[in-house]
């Protein structure tokens, strides 16, 4: 089992930026980590979870249409976690921001527990 960690949440106004990151145990090899599909996803109020960002192990990348050119993922595998830049950021963007790992063989997918993100003036 990973356990997956989130953190850099917060309050921001209408246009700030915000970096999250998603830490993955250290007790895991950075090499299996590496072999890893991640995503961040976010649920608001009321609304479905839907996807933000997702990087595959090759470093394939694709975003939700809502967030294309405002957030940035990426991942250090030495480091064991997964990072989102959340640039431009708009009072729609509030929500809970979870990190998950894709399914890989017969290991199910996993979640963080998520962290809360609020865009307010």
């Amino acid at each position: 089992q990973v356990q997956l960690v989130e953190s850099g949440g917060g309050l921001v106004q209408p246009g700030g930026s915000l970096r999250l990151s998603c830490a993955a145990s250290r007790s895991i090899p950075s090499s299996t980590f590496s072999m890893y599909n991640m995503g961040w996803f976010r649920q608001a109020p009321g609304k479905q979870r839907e996807l933000v960002a997702h990087i595959t192990n090759g470093g394939s990348i694709n975003y939700g249409d809502s967030v294309k050119g405002r957030f940035t993922i990426s991942r250090d595998n030495a480091k064991n976690t997964v990072y989102l830049q959340m640039n431009s950021l708009k009072p729609e963007d509030t929500a809970v921001y979870y990190c998950k790992r894709e399914r890989i063989g017969l290991a199910p997918a996993e979640w963080g527990q998520g962290t809360q993100v609020t865009v307010s003036s």
